[in-house]
């Protein structure tokens, strides 16, 4: 280690932009225990830059990063760059004690919520879409041998980079967009699945950068192609490890929990999207025939539900049970991992208490539904704006109630963020704001 090696204590932010500030790698140690000094405006700056207002913080008060050891992260140098190294960090008060407005408590909390109520533990993996932006490099087709060739020796070493960090990335492959890819990586507990997806985005970002070119990770970069999403994975486990949303005498082995866990999410919708894909040019991509989200329902192997039960499969002597998941298609890389995975948990949980009753399962394309079904099953139910999700966010008292509405600061400073980021962008054509959020993003 050098004595000028650098580490970053990083906290992910309201709008999904990694923030922090870096000491000698030698001294961290020292600020395990006590963190480092941040301000709470800090949570008011919007992914475009600018400071929103009017904001719930102003000038005033102070907080401190406090680094969670557990979630030390380096990445290798090698010759002509330095290693990226980063802890992750929750933010708290200087006495201590958590701060209203930190993302990672706020995922904390809704996973203890769900433990009280339900006995049940989470597991969770994110899978995100990216792409590499190489001026104008003609594109591979699609999903081919080329297109991964193509991009070497970026893969390779990328997936490297990801084991280095701890992320256990399962597999890298082209995606259907131009120079899209993407790379599932293995399940984990709650909190470290939204850990890995916040460490993913950076190491994509540096060995981008190593290579010279850019990764964005922008909702949507040409409107004339498929955008970037982030699907969701979400399985309960009870204390014994036994899987929580398994039933085989049930539609779709989707157990009676798991049904109302669904029927809940898929209740507070709306609102989930001003969480989930919450940037200006999300509801782009979550309209029908984009293969996202087209219809507000549960499907069965069916890539344009809001929801969807992914195949079980049984080659290779495979255990059904074991890989029971709900997978959510609505979110993108806009989106903090802790709100995104922690309001969907909330939603679900609601449904649980409210003993919902399993939503139908839809297994055809939507696109086949007469006019009754396509109503009844939400196909084009989604907000096809922020400013529609955020509307509905505050209209979902459930929902503002997550974000502690009336009195805690997260639901005033979360759409005081989102309000002024749509107004610096209200004049800008599609295009433009698609071109802006692929340099943010």
């Amino acid at each position: 280690m050098s004595a000028t090696e650098l580490v970053a204590l990083v906290s992910c932010d309201l709008g999904a932009i990694v923030r922090g500030r870096s000491v000698f790698a030698a001294e961290l140690e020292e600020h395990l225990a006590s963190g480092i000094g941040w301000v709470p405006a800090n949570q008011a700056l919007t992914p475009l830059g600018p400071l929103a207002e009017p904001n719930p913080f102003g000038s005033t008060g102070d907080l401190r990063l406090l680094p969670d050891a557990a979630t030390h992260v380096r990445v290798g140098a090698d010759p002509g760059h330095s290693p990226l190294e980063l802890v992750l960090c929750d933010i708290v008060d200087t006495d201590g004690r958590p701060w209203d407005c930190c993302p990672r408590t706020f995922l904390r909390d809704a996973l203890a919520a769900l433990s009280q109520r339900t006995g049940a533990s989470v597991r969770a993996s994110f899978e995100h879409e990216f792409q590499l932006r190489r001026g104008g490099e003609p594109a591979p087709l699609p999903f081919s041998l080329q297109a991964m060739r193509a991009a070497e020796p970026f893969g390779g070493e990328l997936m490297g980079a990801l084991v280095e960090a701890g992320t256990e990335p399962e597999r890298f492959f082209a995606e259907f967009a131009s120079h899209q890819f993407e790379v599932p990586v293995a399940p984990a507990g709650g909190l470290e699945a939204a850990d890995r997806a916040v460490v993913l985005r950076e190491v994509v970002r540096e060995l981008a950068r190593r290579e010279g070119v850019r990764a964005t990770f922008t909702p949507l970069l040409d409107p004339a192609e498929a955008g970037n999403g982030v699907h969701i994975h979400i399985s309960l486990h009870a204390e014994d490890g036994r899987a929580l949303l398994y039933d085989p005498q049930r539609p779709g082995g989707l157990s009676e929990l798991g049904g109302s866990f669904a029927a809940g999410v898929l209740a507070h919708a709306p609102a989930l999207c001003a969480l989930c894909a919450p940037s200006p040019v999300s509801g782009e991509r979550l309209r029908p025939h984009h293969w996202s989200a087209g219809a507000v329902s549960l499907g069965l192997r069916n890539r344009e539900t809001l929801l969807r039960i992914p195949p079980l499969v049984g080659a290779g002597g495979a255990e059904a049970q074991s890989q029971m998941r709900l997978e959510y298609r609505g979110a993108d890389a806009a989106a903090n991992p802790y709100l995104a995975l922690g309001a969907i948990l909330r939603a679900g949980l609601d449904g649980i208490a409210a003993e919902l009753p399993a939503p139908a399962i839809l297994q055809e394309d939507p696109a086949r539904l007469g006019k009754a079904d396509a109503e009844r099953f939400g196909v084009g139910a989604l907000p096809v704006s922020i400013d529609e999700a955020l509307s509905a966010l505050e209209a979902d008292s459930e929902a503002r109630a997550w974000l502690g509405a009336p009195n805690g600061l997260l639901f005033e400073a979360y759409v005081s963020l989102k309000r002024a980021e749509l107004g610096l962008v209200a004049d800008m054509e599609l295009q433009e704001r698609c071109e802006r959020y692929a340099e943010v993003y």
